[in-house]
């Protein structure tokens, strides 16, 4: 059994065009008007695909393939949400190929032993509405309804206010699931199997990452009538911190450590600046490791404190610690590839996904293809189309296993 590949790249052409960028990607952001739209057409090709679609608390999408016995269900999906100007397939891919195995099963007139769900969860990137993975953390636990509710976007507009506004605000008792296993299919989003030559990865886990706001407070003052030696430059301060942050990377294995934004106040011609704002970014499978970048991001604020004469906070506004995928589900997806007739090498990931908090709550496992330059979050992102197929077939496989073995 096989998947219809035109169908799909027909679906994730369709969904291209929603939120469609000059540069040939996509700014579809979490509870905005093209959100909206994407949800809509999502829900219009589930029913039609003869799914019962339910909508929870949190706005996260879910289409129910019954099975020969009622009960939990195996849970495949991804997420609509992109980052500003991203590309065409990064989770959207997952969430088609997710609807393709149901419109396959239906072709073939297979019923599977467990009901199957596909699942778009809401606001995976964080890119409107920080941390990431609020739906899905919110659903395992981590995150309260109030805690998310509460998230505001940068021009002050809440989480719950565009949920109702777009119209996607559900019930509780229709969150995804219950689950006797999820399984996500993503781009790697990295340079690991274009680097080896494979088209697909078997992931073992995600890494831990920690989010850090950092405010370095300086003094504004006029360019021209201040010496250099009375200055506190709040910019000048920052610069360390990067320069910092990066040499931390560096010297800490199989670590990478990144400053993503910076605010600038009050960025005008002709003034010092008085304050900074920036986030720090730390990504390490090892919890200890990780540990150890935090405490040497400590040490470099408290050292450029004393050398800058600026005030520094670091406040940590999000940590996920290292998540391993559940053996059994791994080991399955391996069978896949080989019944699929395609090569494959295991992988940890360097991204965040929704899988890494589904793993509280059932076997969990994911999968990989390969991303064309390593690109990703990026209007270029791509992926070839034997790949795209090859992904969505390792997907239908693994789908149809779980569902008749567990």
């Amino acid at each position: 059994m096989q998947i219809k590949a035109e169908r799909l790249f027909a679906s994730l052409g369709e969904f291209a065009r929603i939120g469609a960028t000059p540069g040939g990607g996509v700014s579809r952001l979490a509870l905005s008007d093209e959100d909206r739209a994407a949800r809509d057409l999502l829900r219009l090709w589930m029913e039609e695909s003869g799914m019962t679609v339910r909508v929870d608390d949190f706005g996260t999408m879910s289409g129910r393939r019954p099975g020969a016995e009622a009960g939990p269900a195996v849970l495949i999906g991804s997420h609509l949400d992109t980052v500003l100007r991203g590309g065409k397939y990064d989770g959207t891919y997952g969430v088609l190929a997710a609807l393709e195995v149901v419109r396959t099963l239906n072709d073939a007139g297979m019923v599977t032993r467990l009901p199957i769900e596909v699942v778009n969860w809401t606001d995976e990137e964080g890119a409107r509405f920080e941390p990431a993975n609020t739906a899905s953390g919110a659903v395992a636990g981590c995150f309260s309804r109030h805690f998310v509710y509460d998230r505001v976007d940068r021009d002050g507009r809440r989480f719950e206010d565009e949920l109702r506004r777009i119209d996607y605000l559900g019930q509780e008792a229709d969150r995804p699931g219950p689950a006797a296993a999820y399984l996500e299919l993503h781009i790697e989003q990295g340079p690991v199997l274009e680097d080896t030559g494979l088209p697909v990865g078997v992931v073992e886990g995600v890494v831990g990452m920690t989010w850090t706001k950092v405010t370095i407070s300086g003094r504004a003052n006029h360019v021209g009538t201040t010496p250099m030696s009375l200055r506190k430059d709040a910019l000048a301060a920052a610069a360390c911190i990067i320069s910092g942050v990066e040499q931390l990377g560096c010297q800490t294995p199989d670590a990478v450590s990144t400053v993503g934004r910076i605010a600038v106040e009050p960025n005008n011609s002709g003034v010092i600046p008085g304050q900074v704002v920036c986030t720090v970014d730390f990504c390490h499978r090892d919890s200890t490791a990780l540990d150890g970048l935090v405490v040497g991001l400590q040490d470099l604020t408290a050292k450029t404190m004393d050398e800058r004469g600026v005030d520094i906070k670091a406040e940590q506004i999000w940590r996920s610690d290292p998540t391993s995928f559940t053996p059994e589900i791994i080991d399955l997806v391996d069978d896949a590839c080989a019944t699929v007739g395609v090569d494959a090498m295991r992988l940890w990931s360097g991204a965040g996904h929704d899988a890494m908090y589904m793993s509280r709550l059932c076997p969990t496992g994911m999968i990989f293809i390969r991303s064309a330059g390593g690109l990703s979050h990026s209007e270029a992102e791509y992926s070839a189309p034997q790949d795209l197929e090859a992904g969505a077939n390792v997907l239908l496989h693994a789908a149809i296993r779980l569902a008749q073995q567990l």
